[in-house]
């Protein structure tokens, strides 16, 4: 009896209604979402039934408002209304109307969940995110869920290198050093969202063994004229400034934007590489002192030629300088007896510009049938120059007497041009929606690495080991996607055909520094055509229950640095060269998806990696090492991914926890130089969000990572490595200002450390940077808010 009653009390003090669509038809799986009329805090979450209706049960007394999103239809909301203890409230039939029509005057008010899951990616809204703050792009990398970054900040996704990064949906043409150094100079007030790939359909283009990584910056579509500012300080060892203004302008017939953001900051890292070589131990310790500033810049306009076509033009950019120090020292031991034998100093100085300008001319056509035209034609240009004197000074075991030294000035600028045209087309087709699309690309690079012997106040160029380096890669490809829904399931199949064509030229430099044209060599000129097919079929008659199976086939091409033949050297006893003879690694993907209840989502995926790249310390002349890319035999990895969204009244949470086992094998001539490993290893991920105080004017975050021990490169055995964040937000000023304070790295448990043994020699590599900082950053919002 008592049962029943309870029951029945429940059920008295629900809040009930229905959803349709335009045509006035139920409309299933609408996310619903309940708030509170005072401040808009987030009570329970639900998705509407196959006949639209949607229930909340157990609701205390009070003014409330129900929120609907569903895909393809613009974001509604009920009218605020009055719900009571005992009795029933029925909200009234809310009808969703399909994007692209008009919304007058209405306001945005309903904050973004921190991460979203959706069927073929998983968003990390970084605007939305407290902890965010003061980060530059890579650092948001570094915490997003099932992303990691190894010692030499290479990324890879559940537990796969070979991650494609792209900036507003164009890949980027940099790799290793310059895309990390690009990342670093992007900082978290540009970037709206971070959209983790991991199953591209045949639109996108097929390099990304694992998947891609899709940062996309701000842009402002209120109507009217609006903008906003911000200005945040950032405090470790050093301290950092950053801060920057975004203007919009919108009407009926245009829409004009800009951005303008500027980054600047003194930073401290160290670097341990312990080595045994034969019967010699070299124990080098590094400390880096680096002094950074950036100038990152966005303008463009849209023109509404009529309610259905758009041309659009856009340029921006990043400007870069880096200058960083080093201080280097190597006690070089005699293993048998332990006695260090000599120092070695090596106390580096470098300076480095990198400058990014891209610009795009666009054309989209969409009309009420369902058609849609985009076009793109794109030209970007890097321009990268590296100037670094490395003196190499030998002294005896108690650093009193100088024994010899070796100085060196690498002068290494770098030109990179990208041409791009691609056009997108999709129509209504036999009931689903049929998608062709073309792509043609040319990346050209050159690269100019002149050594210098430093002796006194002159320097003299080294002709044997200076070299100038042409590299040119042509990418054309067509593809044709088509997607299409049953009853009870939705299927999705594409194929995309790709050739490709590079060529590299390597020439000898004058002892005044000038190209030796007479001395070109040609070591790579390839060309290969490959078909990438891709498919997934999804069984959805129980929307609260719902299954997804995907193929794909994918390729990862090596990069122009990795090609290159010439030396670069590090230090006296390692240096790094590039690989002509290093293939695209191959990767085909199965993987099984289950969401219940539009919250919990497991996905279990199986990937073999074909000639997979890998970075290897190599050892040359007794005691001297080299590092460069190789092809592993091949790699297995068996992936699962589990994602749970959790929110209750003003709390909200996140949780993704990803584990996978990994096989990695390949013989480089037997005994040492044989790599057989394997490894289980996980990441997880949480972010709590609380509103709390009067009115719940205050927002707390506490979010952290831990990465378990896995192995980087094929090579590296890694240990474990985590980090917790926690931050404090409070909109001011009549909500057109808003606070935000955090602490990141709490505990300084950001140090990262692995070992290898390969080819007689054992490796350690440690570090650390500085990871704890305080930031604060202020952002003020003016003009009209309003979205039509």
């Amino acid at each position: 009896m008592l049962g029943l009653i309870l029951t029945l009390s429940t059920q008295a003090q629900s809040i009930k209604g229905m959803v349709k669509d335009e045509n006035g038809k139920p409309l299933a799986a609408a996310n619903t979402t309940l708030h509170r009329a005072n401040d808009s805090s987030l009570v329970k979450f639900t998705v509407t039934n196959t006949e639209g209706n949607y229930e909340f049960a157990g609701i205390g007394e009070g003014n409330y408002y129900v929120q609907f999103t569903h895909v393809g239809h613009e974001t509604a909301k009920t009218a605020v209304f009055s719900h009571k203890n005992s009795g029933e409230s029925q909200v009234p039939v809310l009808t969703m109307q399909k994007q692209g029509t008009s919304l007058q005057n209405v306001t945005v008010v309903a904050r973004k969940p921190m991460i979203e899951v959706k069927a073929d990616k998983m968003v990390v809204n970084v605007e939305g995110t407290i902890n965010a703050v003061g980060n530059d792009a890579l650092e948001l990398l570094r915490k997003s869920p099932g992303v990691q970054l190894d010692k030499d900040d290479n990324i890879s996704l559940s537990g796969k290198n070979g991650v494609q990064v792209y900036i507003d949906g164009k890949p980027s043409p940099l790799s290793g050093a310059d895309l990390t150094a690009y990342l670093k100079s992007m900082q978290s007030s540009q970037i709206e969202t971070i959209e983790i790939i991991t199953n591209p359909s045949a639109k996108y283009d097929a390099a990304g063994n694992a998947g891609i990584i899709n940062i996309r910056l701000k842009k402002n579509k209120s109507f009217g004229t609006n903008g906003s500012m911000n200005a945040g300080y950032n405090i470790g060892t050093f301290p950092k400034y950053n801060g920057g203004i975004n203007l919009n302008h919108r009407d009926k017939g245009i829409n004009i934007f800009g951005s303008y953001n500027y980054n600047w900051n003194k930073n401290t890292n160290q670097f341990l590489l312990y080595r045994e070589q034969l019967d010699t131990l070299f124990d080098q310790r590094n400390t880096m002192f680096g002094r950074n500033k950036s100038h990152g810049f966005k303008a463009g306009a849209d023109l509404f030629l009529n309610n259905k076509s758009t041309i659009g033009v856009l340029i921006n950019g990043n400007i870069s300088q880096n200058e960083m120090k080093t201080d280097s020292k190597t006690p070089i031991s005699y293993i048998p007896t332990g006695v260090v034998d000599r120092i070695l100093t090596a106390n580096n100085e470098s300076e480095n510009k990198r400058n990014n300008v891209n610009f795009n001319l666009n054309y989209r056509y969409v009309d009420t049938a369902g058609r849609e035209l985009n076009m793109d034609a794109d030209y970007g240009l890097f321009r990268i120059k590296s100037d670094q004197l490395q003196p190499n000074v030998y002294f005896d075991p108690t650093m009193t007497n100088q024994l010899s030294q070796a100085i060196y000035n690498f002068v290494s600028p770098t030109d990179i041009d990208i041409y791009t045209f691609k056009a997108d087309y999709e129509q209504p087709y036999k009931g689903g929606k049929l998608g062709v699309g073309l792509k043609t690309s040319v990346v050209s690079t050159s690269n100019n690495f002149a050594r210098f012997n430093v002796i006194g106040n002159s320097k003299d160029l080294d002709v044997d080991r200076s070299n100038h380096f042409d590299y040119t890669e042509n990418i054309n490809a067509l593809y044709v996607n088509y997607n299409k829904s049953f009853k009870g399931f939705a299927i999705q199949a594409g194929l995309r055909l790709e050739n490709t064509n590079n060529k590299g030229e390597s020439y000898a430099l004058f002892s005044n520094g000038s190209i030796n044209e007479g001395s070109g060599t040609t070591p790579l000129d390839r060309n290969y055509t490959n078909l990438f097919p891709s498919a997934s079929v999804t069984f959805n008659k129980n929307p609260m229950k719902q299954w997804s199976f995907t193929y794909s086939r994918r390729i990862d091409r090596p990069a122009y640095q990795d090609l290159n033949p010439f030396e670069f050297k590090l230090d006296e006893y390692t240096f790094q060269k590039g690989n002509t003879d290093l293939l695209p690694q191959y990767t085909n993907s199965f993987g099984i998806t289950h969401v219940y209840k539009y919250k919990l989502t497991a996905t279990l995926n199986y990937s073999h990696v074909a000639d997979m790249f890998t970075q290897l310390v190599d050892t040359t002349e007794n005691s001297k090492s080299f590092i460069t890319k190789e092809n592993l035999a091949n790699q297995d990895i068996i992936s699962l991914n589990l994602s749970y969204p959790f929110m209750y009244k003003s709390y909200m949470a996140f949780m993704n926890l990803n584990t996978y086992y990994s096989m990695y094998q390949a013989d480089f001539g037997g005994g040492s130089r044989k790599i057989d490993l394997d490894v289980f290893s996980f990441t997880f991920y949480m972010q709590n969000t609380i509103k709390f105080g009067k009115k719940k004017a205050w927002t707390g975050e506490l979010s952290g990572w831990y990465a378990a021990p896995s192995i980087w490169q094929g090579t590296f055995e890694s240990r474990r490595i985590y980090s917790i964040d926690a931050g404090l937000q409070k909109n001011i000023l009549k909500g057109k200002g808003n606070l935000k304070a955090s602490v990141s790295d709490i505990f300084r448990t950001l140090r990262w450390k692995g070992s290898s043994n390969f080819a007689g020699q054992l490796t350690v590599a440690s570090g650390n940077f500085e990871s704890r900082q305080f930031k604060i950053n202020f952002t003020y919002r003016f003009g009209s808010n309003q979205v039509k």
